[in-house]
């Protein structure tokens, strides 16, 4: 699947494959000590607000549930030409009133969000853009989990290495069956050192891709 340049919703798959695969590679990365940590965070992870993602300089993304059937994906990356265009762009123009435009407006305030897409009735949507807008930042910021191949080397840090833990886990975390057990059994962090499976189950609790049936730590 391709993301075109800039975004179209249409190049985004189903919010809840995208949150699946998101999803994956924050449990994996959860740490009690980065759950903990108040100050600046990098890498994926997810919290009540939702899931997030922060490469510390290049591109940033929060990816939110907004009721039922309901989702928004906001963010930015350094290629987006969208703040920059000569003609202003309203990104939240045509927006439903369920956005969180709080946030969503004091980023904009910030000089710091790219773009906005959001979910709702079956399809994606986003403001309009001029015909010579070039980039809105999605294609950089979300073709690593857009394309699975790309998604599931996300994994790879954090995984044992036998050729099929990615393969097992990203079938699991997709069909929304992903359990303890699982993550017990394939997670391995690349220092070597325990998998922090608390942290793991709390976030999986959070991220909602275990069966109704398992216990999430």
């Amino acid at each position: 699947m391709t993301i075109q340049r800039p975004g179209l919703p249409g190049d985004l798959p189903s919010p809840e494959l995208l949150w699946a695969r998101w999803a994956l590679v924050a449990v994996l990365e959860a740490t009690t000590e980065a759950e903990e940590s108040k100050g600046y965070r990098t890498g994926h992870w997810i919290d009540e607000e939702g899931l997030h993602l922060d490469d510390c300089g290049c591109t940033w993304w929060t990816f939110s549930r907004v009721g039922e059937g309901r989702y928004v994906l906001f963010g930015e990356d350094e290629s987006s030409g969208v703040k920059w265009h000569g003609t202003p762009i309203d990104m939240l123009a045509g927006g439903p009133d369920w956005l969180p435009y709080e946030e969503l407006r004091d980023r904009l305030a910030g000089n710091e969000l790219g773009c906005v897409y959001w979910y709702e009735n079956g399809t994606w949507a986003r403001a309009p853009y001029p015909d010579d807008l070039d980039d809105d930042g999605l294609d950089c910021g979300m073709s690593r989990f857009v394309d699975r191949d790309d998604a599931m080397g996300l994994l790879a840090d954090h995984i044992r290495h036998d050729g099929q833990s990615a393969e097992i886990l990203m079938d699991h975390a997709e069909g929304y069956r992903l359990t303890p057990e699982l993550l017990e059994s394939y997670a391995a962090p690349e220092d070597g050192g325990a998998p922090d499976l608390p942290a793991m189950g709390r976030a999986l609790g959070r991220a909602g891709l275990a069966p109704r049936t398992a216990t999430a730590g």
